[in-house]
Order: C-alpha cells, then sequence, then structure tokens
C-alpha cells in the first residue's frame, strides 16, 4: 500500500503528463471538458458525472475522482457510494492505468471558436497558446480574448479612464454622458438662438446677449405682464407705450395714496395731540408730491405725442420703401425676360437642351408618375420662328406607348411673328445625342401646314404639338450612352421654308406620328 500511495504521489509519466496533474487543487472534481468521441461509462466519476481526475480505485473495485471520494467519505460516512460496502481512505489507492488511459483520450478545445483536438495531456499547453483562450479584463472583469485584451482595454472597456478634450479631466468611459453634460468648459448650444458656446458661458448669454432668449418687459415693475424675445423688446416698447404710461401712472398714484395720504390719515386717528400744525405739514408734503407726479405724467404724455408722430414718420417711410422694392422687382423680372428673349434668339434654329437629374424622372417615370417637360425658348433666326420642345416619359401603363420618350415641338408667340409667313413651314430635325460612341438618334420630319401645330399661336405657346409619340424607346436609352453624368442632350434643328434646305444626306424623313 505504501508503494501504491507514493506511486500515486510521484507518478512515472512523462513531463507533459506530471504538468497536467501536478496544477490540479486538491478538491477539484472530474475533468469537466467535451470528449471526442464521447467518454466511456468506465471513464466516469459515478459522483461528480465528469472524466476521471487522478483516478483511485477501492476495493470493491470502483473507480472514483480522488477529490471526489475522499470528500465522500468524510461528508456522508465510510462506506462506497456505488455499494455501500465500508470504505477508508486509508483502503483508496491510485488507478494509474485509467489515468494513462484518460490523459491520452481526445477531447475538443473548450474555448468558443476554437474547433482544435487533443489529448487530454496536452489541454494545458494547448489553452496558454489559444488564440481563442479568455482572461478576464483587469478594468471590468469581463472575459476576453487575450489577443484582444489589449485592444479591449484601450477602445471598448466601460471601465477604461478618459481624458476629457475639454476639460482635461479624467473620467470612467461608462459615465462620459453624464460628464459631458456637467462638463464646465464642453460645447453646447443655446435652446433659443443655436448659438454654439461653451457651457460656462451659456447662463450670462441667455440673460445679457441672446436675441431669441425670452425677456421680460422693461415696465414689468408698473404692471406690464409680456414676455418676449430680446429683439422684439424695441418694437414692443414702441407699440405700447401708451399702455406702459398708464401702467406707469397708476403705479405712481397708488403709491402716492399708499405712502403719503394714507399715513397721514393714519396718524390722524392714532395720536390727536399732535394738533392742527402736525396735520399741515402732512398735507403740505403730500401736495407736493402731487405736483411732482403731475410733472411726470405731462413729461411722459409729451414723449408720448413726440413718439407717436415718429411713429406716423416711420409707417409712411416704410410704405415707400415697400412701392420702391416692388417696383425694382418688376424692373428686375422684366430685365430677365429681355434677356432670356435676346439669348434665345442667338440659336438661329439650332437648339441642345440639356435635362439634367435625368435619373430622378426615370424613377418618377417607373413609380407610374407622368413626366412632361418644357424646353426654354429659342428662335430660327432674327427675324425667324420661336419655338419649344416638349418631352413626355411614358408610363409603363401608358396604352400603345408605354416605356417611350415622346417628343414633341410647339410654336410660341414671338417678337417677330408680324414679319413672318404663316402657317409655319419647314424641315424639323430631332435627335437624342448619343456622349459615348456619337450614334445619335435622329428623326427628320416635314410641317403641315393644314395643321393647327403650325398657325400663328394665339396665345404664349401653342397648346398643339407636332412630333414623335415613340420617338425613343426607354430600354434603348439605357443600352446605349445617351445619358452621361445623369444629362439628356436633346437637339432640335429647323430650317423654315424660306431658308435653304439643311437636310443632311442619307437622313430620311419618317412619317410623323399623330402628337399627343
Amino acid at each position: 500500500m505504501e508503494k501504491e500511495r507514493d506511486s500515486y504521489l510521484s507518478p512515472t509519466e512523462n513531463p507533459s503528463t506530471i504538468s497536467v496533474s501536478s496544477s490540479i487543487p486538491p478538491d477539484q472534481q472530474g475533468y469537466d471538458v467535451e470528449f471526442d468521441p464521447p467518454l466511456e461509462s468506465k471513464y466516469e466519476c459515478p459522483i461528480c458525472l465528469m472524466g476521471l481526475r487522478s483516478a483511485v480505485q477501492t476495493p470493491c473495485g470502483h473507480r472514483f475522482c480522488n477529490s471526489c471520494i475522499r470528500k465522500s467519505i468524510r461528508d456522508t460516512g465510510q462506506k462506497c457510494p456505488v455499494d455501500n460496502e465500508v470504505l477508508l481512505e486509508e483502503q483508496l489507492f491510485p488507478d494509474n492505468f485509467a489515468k494513462r488511459e484518460i490523459l491520452s483520450l481526445t477531447i475538443r478545445c473548450p474555448n468558443v471558436g476554437c474547433s482544435d483536438k487533443m489529448e487530454l495531456r496536452q489541454l494545458e499547453r494547448h489553452l496558454s497558446q489559444c488564440k481563442f483562450a479568455t482572461a478576464p479584463c483587469p478594468q471590468c472583469l469581463e472575459a476576453v480574448r487575450k489577443s484582444h485584451l489589449d485592444e479591449h482595454k484601450s477602445q471598448q472597456c466601460l471601465q477604461r479612464l478618459m481624458t476629457c478634450p475639454a476639460c482635461a479631466g479624467s473620467f470612467v468611459f461608462a459615465t462620459k454622458q453624464i460628464h459631458e453634460q456637467i462638463c464646465p468648459f464642453a460645447n453646447t448650444v443655446c435652446e433659443y438662438c443655436e448659438m454654439e458656446l461653451i457651457r460656462d458661458q451659456l447662463a450670462l448669454h441667455c440673460d445679457t446677449d441672446c436675441l431669441k432668449a425670452p425677456v421680460a418687459c422693461t415696465f414689468s415693475t408698473f404692471g406690464c405682464r409680456e414676455k418676449m424675445p430680446r429683439n422684439e423688446l424695441a418694437q414692443h416698447m414702441q407699440e405700447f407705450t401708451q399702455m406702459h404710461m398708464r401702467y406707469m401712472a397708476e403705479f405712481l398714484r397708488s403709491q402716492t395714496l399708499n405712502g403719503c395720504l394714507m399715513p397721514s390719515v393714519a396718524a390722524h386717528s392714532s395720536s390727536d395731540e399732535r394738533g392742527a400744525s402736525s396735520r399741515a405739514a402732512d398735507s403740505c408734503q403730500c401736495k407736493q408730491e402731487l405736483i411732482n407726479l403731475r410733472e411726470t405724467v405731462l413729461e411722459l404724455e409729451g414723449r408720448l405725442v413726440r413718439q407717436d408722430q415718429q411713429i406716423r414718420e416711420l409707417c409712411i417711410h416704410n410704405e415707400t420703401q415697400k412701392n420702391q422694392v416692388t417696383e425694382l422687382r418688376r424692373k428686375l423680372s422684366s430685365l430677365e425676360e429681355a434677356t432670356r428673349e435676346l439669348e434665345a434668339q442667338q440659336y438661329q434654329g439650332i437648339y441642345v437642351w440639356r435635362l439634367e437629374n435625368f435619373s430622378l424622372h426615370l424613377r418618377n417615370q417607373e413609380a407610374g408618375q407622368p413626366i412632361v417637360l418644357h424646353s426654354p425658348p429659342f428662335y430660327t433666326g432674327r427675324p425667324g420662328y420661336k419655338l419649344c420642345l416638349r418631352l413626355h416619359l411614358q408610363t409603363p401603363s401608358a396604352p400603345r406607348c408605354s416605356n417611350y420618350i415622346s417628343l414633341f415641338v410647339h410654336t410660341m408667340q414671338g417678337e417677330f411673328d408680324s414679319q413672318l409667313s404663316w402657317p409655319f413651314q419647314g424641315t424639323i430635325q430631332l435627335a437624342v445625342l448619343d456622349q459615348v460612341e456619337g450614334q445619335h438618334h435622329v428623326e427628320v420630319m416635314e410641317t403641315k401646314p393644314d395643321l393647327q401645330a403650325f398657325q400663328r399661336p394665339t396665345v404664349q405657346r401653342n397648346p398643339k404639338g407636332f412630333g414623335y409619340v415613340t420617338f425613343l424607346h426607354l430600354q434603348a436609352l439605357r443600352q446605349r450612352g445617351f445619358v452621361k453624368e445623369d444629362v439628356l442632350l436633346v437637339r432640335c434643328e429647323v430650317t423654315p421654308r424660306f431658308d435653304a434646305s439643311l437636310r443632311r444626306e442619307g437622313v430620311q424623313p419618317r412619317g410623323p406620328e399623330p402628337s399627343l
């Protein structure tokens, strides 16, 4: 038995086995690890139901963890937990064979995320090197992977120390929001004017500088209860001058009665011995205060008259300025219209229309919204006809022309209409320009004098247009380089009949379709 005890204390194992067993606390239970394949029942401790650790055997042939069976004998009595046979601690002897067998079993690494397998005897060495091994953070005690521990302590730990950039003070990251709310040097925003300033300056700013902070009327002492933004105080004082004067007069009258007349009456009723001379003195004093009060009221009334006169003059001046501004806006609008008219006269019948943000129009068209766009006007010459283009993006549900670009030309009232021959006659070339390969989509049409679209317009823009309902399919538009940098280019070249024909060789007119 002594030999067996010595063998248990100093097993003749290889160094890796010794390192695993020697570091085990004496009261530790069995191996709580995942065996692969699962642990056989003969290697399982009947007490802790885990893998046998430092296996010992009883005279009755049962195996237990060394710490489990010794604790059982001390707690429940000197008997075997399996068959209740009498069992003393001195009768236990180490089962080195079972110990070697268990240490040779294959287990999985207990660390989450690690898929390595090894013998049980190699577990401690693997855990010291496993990149998925965890360790408690010294600051927040949270279990963190050892490889991420430094990053956690410096960037993620809620208990890490931070330095406030405003006041240079230190605080725990978990209390950052609280510190930001009380830091005297932190930037904050005035709730009234949204001005950014230091928190220490906020109270003084609201009390003295903020133009939108609410303030009480200057005459609040005399009874005015109005409050308004500081920048509206002057207007309030100007608009309610009469009311403030009444408040002040009432206040002074009440002060006079309470402070002069009433004390004299009380003195008269309480002491008869003062006599007529005392009453006369009080009466003179009250008369003097009443005289001062009348002078004050007269002065305030004079100021009120002068302020009313100033208000009337300012109202007249303001009305004059409004009329001047209205006239200037009218002249500016007229100049802008004249400028646009001059620009339109410079095109000489060749106009390129830039449709920007075209992807937005396409999205609206896909959503079923009808898209109708009109170009700025242009002239065929000077003198010449005034025209404009109209482009439709037909919706997916449009009958017979769904998902097509429709393109039309409209005549407009122009500066030279009285000098021109009507109806308008000539050739119109419409094109959507290919901005990548130069393979433009071109259609040429001849005007029809009998149509209302080419008669002299009687309104600013002729409601009837002439062109193509199915000019270009949107699928072809997406397949080629017609749209570049979200811009579509539409070109219109108009040749009136009295000019030389500019129809280009190789481009044949297509029969125009009915206009919308």
